[in-house]
């Protein structure tokens, strides 16, 4: 998903999260990275996400229950530098019997992403990038701003593998993060209108924050302890899956005098199933306090390799020859 992104509700409401699809999958050696259903990986990969879905009560003043339908595609240019494009179409619930709800598109977004260190040994793998949302591509009713949006990114990921043989179990683990900083193309906003009362002109200015989005996952891989560890003769099924705990955090940090500088996020732990040419996920999104939301939510998603479905064709970088699928199993 990319990280989680700040978002206003309806006009006057408080602030709500929207949870965009995860990204990239990538194998380092004899470490697979799964895509992440809060944070992107810190690989790139041609792939598709549809759908990730999600449903979770804002922290809104009253709450609203807000369900999000996102896709997500991303394309190899070249084997190191890749492009992808997203959307989400929120249906936001009323606010109370009298007052209707709203759904509508978010603002689309593209996010140019290059791996620059690969360390397969030592299961390493960093990469940056900067993702655009464009501004009036959205609808307003659901938080859509009206302007750009760009947050440059940093993304990692560190497999446990080089660990000694004398701590097998833990040669499984894995983490990974990003640390991005989002910066509204428009600093503040300024809205008139007349007071009902006395008929004057009124006026009222909401200032864009600079917000610093991180998280991170730390990750279980049972593929990778049958293959790279033991193999304990479990079912198959259980050989498949990434049980991982994810964490997707925004703070104003910057900007900050009408939006506050609290924190806001989820902790979400969850489970991967992985195949040799899709993955299915799903996580809890569990509200780190009151501003993030008022009950425990849900997001799953079906993600496709496309490199690994069609290497020679749709999977394979524009630029340069096919490469090594991303799959667990490929080996």
């Amino acid at each position: 998903m990319s990280i989680r992104h700040v978002r206003k509700g309806l006009s006057g409401l408080a602030v709500a999260l929207v949870p965009l699809s995860g990204s990239a999958h990538e194998i380092v050696g004899n470490r697979f990275f799964p895509a992440t259903l809060g944070i992107d990986d810190p690989g790139v990969n041609d792939e598709l996400s549809l759908p990730t879905v999600d449903s979770f009560k804002t922290g809104d003043v009253p709450p609203i229950r807000q369900r999000d339908v996102s896709a997500e595609f991303s394309k190899r240019i070249t084997e190191d530098f890749a492009i992808s494009f997203g959307t989400t179409y929120t249906f936001l619930g009323p606010i109370d019997p009298t007052v209707p709800g709203a759904n509508g598109f978010q603002n689309l977004e593209t996010t140019f992403k290059y791996r620059v260190f690969k360390d397969p040994v030592h299961e390493f793998v960093m990469s940056v990038g900067l993702s655009v949302e464009w501004g009036g591509t959205g609808a307003a009713n659901v938080g859509a701003d009206p302007f750009n949006t760009y947050t440059p990114t940093i993304f990692f990921g560190k497999g446990f593998g080089d660990l000694p043989d004398t701590l097998p179990w833990l040669r499984p683990v894995a983490i990974t993060g990003q640390v991005g900083y989002a910066i509204p193309a428009r600093n503040f906003t300024t809205t008139f209108g007349r007071d009902p009362d006395t008929g004057e002109l009124t006026s009222d200015t909401e200032f864009h924050p600079r917000v610093l989005n991180w998280g991170g996952t730390i990750q279980y891989s049972m593929p990778y302890l049958k293959s790279a560890v033991m193999d304990l003769g479990l079912p198959d099924f259980i050989n498949h899956l990434v049980p991982l705990v994810e964490a997707t955090l925004q703070t104003p940090v910057a900007n900050t005098l009408t939006s506050g500088t609290t924190t806001t996020g989820t902790i979400n732990p969850g489970v991967i199933w992985v195949g040799n040419k899709f993955q299915v996920g799903v996580e809890a999104l569990i509200p780190i306090n009151r501003q993030s939301g008022t009950n425990v939510g849900v997001i799953a998603q079906l993600h496709m390799y496309l490199d690994d479905i069609d290497p020679r064709g749709i999977g394979k970088p524009i630029f340069g020859g096919s490469v090594q699928p991303a799959s667990p199993f490929a080996r």
